[in-house]
């Protein structure tokens, strides 16, 4: 056998397969009767600090196993699963609406009936749950976390990657003024807004121009977002401005900005939000 064969054949009996220390169990649940698919991952030894739903960002986006598993080995279990019309999940992707109130609301609803699923599950019913997830989830996150605080128990806490806390039109505007790239110097939004020649109309048939801060001035959970100072997707200043103004209200919200790190940042970050989740009070 050649010797680089073989010692890649020894590296590889020898090394540790990946998420060896996780407990993936698949499992559906319903959501405006289409039949979701995902999976539940849980660390193997140890006990469930916490336990989360990850929401995904915007795109025909399968379960998010990576991230599952990076959970998981922090002690944190993590229900993902295929986006509806995706994947081994059934129901119809929406494309070309994505950001319509009717497929916001819809993802929403499907969040939450996976949250609900997290929440009568045996090995997590007892432990703090949270909604997570990037980008689009910023939309989506605070809407389920409202729909689940209207029943007897709702969510615990929530956590966002690059979560805009804004209208879906300004992420809009802004994303146009900067092609959607990450740089080292971003500009502001009130600079997209003003480089306009046009003023930006929202479509009716759109339905609601989605805002999160509504949701979030109606929930009393734990939050924390996660920026990075290049994103070019997601008016990071004028997120964390809204987020201030309802801080400065009360709520108990926290924010980390990190000047060298752009939209997808949670390779980076993770380590931080996980220390974060294992610290909120029982």
């Amino acid at each position: 056998m050649n010797r680089l064969l073989m010692l890649a054949l020894i590296f590889f009996l020898n090394f540790p397969a990946y998420g060896e220390d996780t407990v993936v169990k698949d499992l559906g649940f319903s959501s405006h009767g289409v039949r979701l698919s995902g999976s539940l991952v849980m660390p193997a030894e140890g006990p469930i600090h916490a336990a989360v739903v990850f929401v995904h960002g915007s795109g025909p986006q399968k379960r998010s196993m990576h991230w599952a598993q990076r959970f998981a080995s922090e002690g944190i279990a993590a229900l993902v699963y295929d986006k509806r019309g995706v994947g081994r999940s059934g129901g119809t992707y929406e494309g070309n609406q994505s950001v319509s109130e009717q497929n916001i609301t819809l993802l929403a609803d499907d969040a939450l009936a996976a949250f609900e699923k997290l929440r009568v599950h045996s090995k997590t019913k007892d432990v703090a749950l949270g909604l997570a997830g990037i980008s689009q989830a910023g939309w989506i996150v605070p809407l389920a976390a409202q729909k689940s605080a209207r029943q007897s128990e709702g969510a615990d806490f929530m956590v966002l990657w690059s979560g805009p806390v804004c209208k879906v039109s300004e992420e809009d505007i802004f994303s146009k003024y900067t092609a959607d790239l990450d740089a080292r110097r971003v500009p502001g939004y009130r600079e997209a807004l003003a480089a306009r020649t046009t003023p930006y109309i929202w479509p009716d048939f759109l339905g609601k121009d989605s805002d999160p801060s509504d949701n979030l001035a109606a929930l009393d959970i734990p939050g924390l977002w996660v920026f990075g100072a290049q994103d070019g997707s997601v008016p990071v200043d004028l997120s964390i401005e809204r987020l201030a103004a309802l801080m400065a209200k009360g709520h108990d919200y926290e924010y980390a900005l990190f000047s060298n790190l752009g939209h997808n940042n949670m390779s980076e970050t993770f380590s931080m939000v996980t220390d974060w989740i294992r610290g909120l009070p029982e």
